[in-house]
């Protein structure tokens, strides 16, 4: 079982009287900044990256317990909240959202650090939506949860007349071959066009074309597809050229993105739901 998470860096507070987003059941979802929200939220990002997935922490992260970097005082943070729980331990989900115009002001998107990202960057910047720190306490990593999450992104999309979003999507481990056939999977089934293709950095690329497209079980590779990977390429998400290894996190980064033009009415309309059915 993973590591109970340490309730004395999750501290009692209450969110601004803004309402959530959407909701389901106890769940909530709110848009915030508010500044204690986002300390929770790198609470809880940090006992699933660190004490959980095995990522490797600074000295300031691990006195601190804190998952945190430049971009959390920009960003715009999506939380889950579960209203059944105590105060301390309500923040159950989280993600952080950067928008292009706000990137464009303040030294540019996270992901750059990984990709180039010039495809993108033919269309207006204030397009785009950056996704990242995806992270979800292991007591709530159900259909329910991760529906809601796309159901707050849709309403952010909505707000801010954004029509492209995109980010890094993890396989778990740092050596490409235990994921060869899945990442195979994606170059051969899922790649982007390659006039919309995001390329790694030359000195980070690892190519993902290791088996053969005949040789890939799709089935056997879908159903062990990390649950995030499926929600972008259900939206009709796809895969930029060549993963990169984050060493810090311990994971096999691939880069998604999705226009929202491209995706289904089927899938759009809901994930756009505000309130329960």
């Amino acid at each position: 079982m993973p590591p109970q998470r340490q309730s004395n860096t999750r501290p009692r507070w209450s969110l601004p009287d803004s309402g959530p987003v959407c909701s389901a059941g106890s769940l909530e979802v709110y848009i915030t900044r508010h500044r204690e929200a986002i300390r929770a939220a790198q609470a809880l990002r940090y006992a699933v990256f660190y004490d959980e997935m095995g990522a490797r922490p600074d000295p300031v992260a691990r006195r601190l317990r804190l998952d945190m970097d430049r971009y959390d005082d920009i960003c715009d943070h999506l939380i889950v909240m579960d209203r059944s729980l105590a105060d301390q331990d309500q923040l159950v989900g989280a993600y952080r959202l950067l928008r292009g115009s706000v990137a464009k002001r303040n030294g540019g998107f996270y992901s750059a650090d990984e990709y180039d990202l010039t495809p993108l960057m033919e269309q207006p910047v204030e397009n785009l939506l950056e996704l990242g720190r995806s992270c979800v306490a292991a007591s709530h990593r159900s259909k329910a949860t991760i529906q809601l999450l796309w159901r707050g992104i849709a309403a952010y999309l909505a707000e801010h007349r954004l029509t492209t979003l995109f980010g890094c999507a993890s396989f778990h481990g740092r050596d490409p071959k235990a994921h060869a056939e899945a990442l195979s999977y994606l170059h051969h089934f899922h790649g982007a066009p390659p006039e919309r293709s995001v390329r790694a950095l030359d000195e980070r690329y690892v190519d993902m074309d290791m088996v053969d497209k005949d040789a890939i079980d799709a089935r056997r590779v879908w159903k062990a597809m990390p649950p995030l990977i499926k929600a972008y390429l259900r939206l009709g998400g796809v895969i930029g050229d060549g993963a990169v290894i984050d060493d810090q996190f311990g994971t096999i980064d691939v880069f998604v993105t999705v226009e929202m033009d491209r995706v289904g009415s089927r899938y759009y309309a809901h994930f756009d739901k505000r309130t329960d059915a």
